[in-house]
């Protein structure tokens, strides 16, 4: 557990900077709006995944839930 004078330190996801967990690091856990920007479009690509089973075919693409 950090102490309350030093923060927690993370590493970015993407470049693996230190990144302080506070207040004033408005991007966290990402180093910067740059590397959060990347981690977006990895998963607008589908090249990032939750794993899981696949949805069933049941759903007949309109979005609307039943």
């Amino acid at each position: 557990m950090p102490s309350p004078d030093k923060p927690l330190v993370v590493k970015c996801p993407i470049c693996k900077r230190p990144v302080p967990w506070t207040p004033e690091q408005k991007f966290k856990p990402f180093c910067c709006e740059r590397c959060k920007l990347i981690d977006l479009g990895e998963w607008a690509m589908e090249e990032k995944k939750i794993p899981g089973e696949p949805l069933s075919g049941d759903d007949d693409g309109n979005g609307d839930w039943h």
